[in-house]
């Protein structure tokens, strides 16, 4: 008996995409029908309105939306430059510091994301050091949650970079720096863009964290979504959550385009 006959294959796919459907698509279809519900008190929803994403521009949720963006972009890019420098430096270290220093960027991946905003919220809620209430424990909470996918995706990059191309660039004279910026740092640029990309999104939906250490007047997106579901408008959470989707989205897609784009010049 074949066990990957035609049959079974199809059989396999047919469950693969039922479980996605119910796991995936169809809470994110019930999210899109509340956005655009007036009332919702049958199997489907009534009164079917544009108010709640007119709403979600204007106010509050303008602003909350203008702040995920400069959260994520802040974070992400802080997580790029200290991401990148740690795996170049640890590149050329013996196995055991390697991999003890390595597991350090991973430490905060592994405990819940509400810790480390109590933790960063103990730490530097006093002198010398008070961040308590200020925008830079909100961006330096997202930094240290997604600065540990940044570091591994670089360091797997650098794995899988042939080091003869780096060997010959110090054969003909380069110095250490011209070959990081003209050999080294091009071709590991599919991992930083990616590294980036999964880094923004990660912080554009972070809530744990966030919810310990935010100051008023820099409420994310994600805390706005929190608050309006925690007041009972839950249509308006919906159209938020919907816009928080397309946006991140949106700014994946323009950063997958990049790679194409220099491989075309």
């Amino acid at each position: 008996m074949q066990v990957w006959s035609r049959g079974t294959r199809w059989a396999a796919w047919s469950v693969a995409g039922l479980l996605a459907g119910v796991v995936y698509l169809l809470p994110l279809a019930m999210i899109a029908l509340a956005s655009f519900a007036g009332q919702w008190n049958g199997m489907l929803p009534s009164h079917l309105t544009l108010r709640h994403y007119a709403d979600a521009f204007a106010g509050d949720s303008a602003a909350e939306l203008r702040v995920s963006l400069y959260t994520g972009l802040m974070a992400s890019l802080a997580a790029l430059a200290v991401g990148s420098a740690a795996a170049l430096a640890l590149r050329h270290m013996k196995p055991l510091p390697q991999r003890l220093l390595g597991t350090l960027f991973f430490l905060p991946s592994a405990v819940p994301s509400v810790s480390v905003g109590l933790g960063l919220l103990v730490a530097f809620s006093r002198p010398p050091l008070l961040l308590n209430g200020t925008v830079a424990i909100v961006v330096l909470a997202h930094f240290v949650l997604v600065s540990a996918y940044t570091f591994g995706n670089l360091s797997a990059g650098l794995a899988r970079l042939s080091p003869s191309y780096e060997e010959a660039a110090a054969n003909l004279g380069a110095s250490y720096g011209y070959t990081l910026r003209r050999v080294t740092l091009p071709l590991l640029a599919p991992y930083l863009i990616a590294s980036f990309s999964l880094s923004f999104a990660m912080s554009m939906g972070e809530l744990g964290a966030t919810i310990m250490v935010y100051p008023p007047g820099w409420v994310t997106l994600p805390v706005g979504i929190f608050g309006l579901t925690d007041r009972g408008e839950v249509f308006g959470g919906a159209a938020l959550t919907m816009l928080l989707i397309a946006l991140t989205l949106a700014m994946l897609l323009a950063l997958a385009r990049i790679p194409i784009r220099a491989k075309h010049r």
